[in-house]
């Protein structure tokens, strides 16, 4: 049975689809030519914002999280008044936006070597999720399908 249109089918978090054995194959940051592995999740009752066409993302490590949260709303299209917030899972809690994503990385980083995101259009909570801004080119992809995203 499809589903019905306008709505989105949810699916499991990438952590509970993929097993350690999947996920912890791509080796240490070292190997990624200087990326990072960020996989960015929709929050589960988010109704308001798009959902990305990619969850799994290679993201250089200069790059601060302002920069990331403005290539993921321009990729999402949002207008300057949508609210958009990001949460790394690690500590599940907002970020300073002048950290790069190596420090953010660092900090919170999963035993599998991803750094989980997930974004929504409000303020959910500590102990739920939210939401990042910005826009990535799907012209540099990497391994298994990660999408590299270019240095502004």
């Amino acid at each position: 049975m499809l589903p019905a249109a306008g709505r989105q089918e949810r699916r499991a978090p990438f952590k509970q689809r993929k097993c350690f054995g999947e996920t912890g194959r791509q080796g240490c940051p070292g190997e990624r030519g200087g990326r990072l592995p960020v996989i960015l999740e929709q929050y589960p009752k988010e109704k308001v914002l798009p959902a990305l066409d990619r969850t799994k993302f290679l993201v250089p490590q200069e790059l601060t999280m302002g920069q990331f949260v403005t290539i993921i709303r321009n990729r999402m299209s949002l207008s300057s008044t949508q609210s958009f917030y990001l949460l790394v899972d690690g500590s599940r809690s907002l970020v300073s936006m002048s950290l790069t994503m190596a420090e953010v990385y660092t900090l919170n980083q999963d035993e599998d070597g991803f750094l989980y995101m997930t974004y929504a259009s409000q303020e959910i909570g500590c102990l739920d999720r939210l939401a990042p801004k910005g826009k990535i080119s799907l012209q540099n992809e990497g391994p298994l399908g990660l999408e590299q995203i270019p240095l502004p």
